[in-house]
């Protein structure tokens, strides 16, 4: 028997005893960040993972602030270097676990936005993200880790397609 409510998650073993299993709900922020030749900016996490830069939401910072702060500590691109485009949407995830499998005790809803910057040094300052890197934007998704980032990703493509045309007038 498995019955779910709000968040919580309730088995019942073979032998009768009941296991509470607690989901904890949280906000994170992050970005599409599009450099000066179009490359989009991705971060490695805890050496196991590839993502999109994001990250929690601090108590009482609203999702731009918290979305600029986490790119700055995932890839050293200082919020004043960051040109807000757009929201681009938000979706939900389970967290990644240290072995690079969901860790189903969080679910995340994630609010992305569209940033574009001039700069191209990347210098991370959080240990648990030490990379970040470029990559043309045909190859983020098959780079990215977690299959909810991909399907993100690629529902929003076709806005990058029209910030390098832009660029080419």
């Amino acid at each position: 028997m498995t019955n779910i409510r709000q968040g919580n998650d309730k088995r019942e073993s073979p032998n009768n005893i009941q296991l509470v299993i607690y989901m904890r709900k949280t906000q994170s922020a992050g970005g599409v960040v599009v450099g000066p030749d179009g490359r989009i900016l991705i971060t490695n996490q805890n050496g196991n993972s590839w993502s999109l830069p994001k990250g929690h939401i601090d108590p009482g910072e609203d999702e731009v602030a918290a979305a600029k702060r986490e790119i700055y500590e995932e890839t050293g691109v200082r919020p004043e270097n960051l040109r807000l485009i757009k929201k681009l949407g938000s979706y939900q995830r389970h967290k990644i676990s240290k072995t690079g499998s969901d860790d189903k005790t969080e679910i995340k809803t994630i609010h992305m936005f569209l940033f574009q910057t001039e700069q191209t040094a990347l210098s991370p300052t959080d240990p648990h993200n030490p990379k970040a890197v470029w990559l043309g934007k045909e190859k983020v998704a098959e780079r990215l880790t977690h299959p909810r980032d991909k399907e993100f990703f690629r529902k929003v493509i076709s806005e990058l397609s029209k910030i390098s045309s832009k660029r080419g007038r």
